[in-house]
């Protein structure tokens, strides 16, 4: 297995934990952001509401996007396992 082989492996796999996370993280950053504009307007300062909000949405958009999510991941491992053959020999 050459380096270049090697550096492609790492190469996809970084790629496809952004691919699977961004969704997620993006969703909690712009809760995060609305509900601390509206704490900052309110002078409100509780710590349970800024986490409870970002919680439900990225659970609610984890469920909603779990299948294509698995299914990305799946599709990594199959070619990975697929292709092993060819970088071994």
């Amino acid at each position: 297995m050459s380096q270049t082989v090697v550096v492609e492996l790492a190469n996809n796999a970084l790629w496809l934990a952004l691919l699977l996370s961004g969704p997620l993280l993006g969703a909690a950053l712009g809760v995060g952001l609305v509900v601390s504009i509206i704490q900052a307007v309110t002078s409100i300062q509780e710590q349970t509401l800024s986490f409870v909000p970002k919680l439900f949405a990225v659970g609610a958009l984890f469920l909603f996007l779990f299948s294509w999510m698995l299914e990305q991941a799946v599709r990594y491992a199959s070619d990975l396992f697929r292709s092993l053959p060819g970088m071994v020999g």
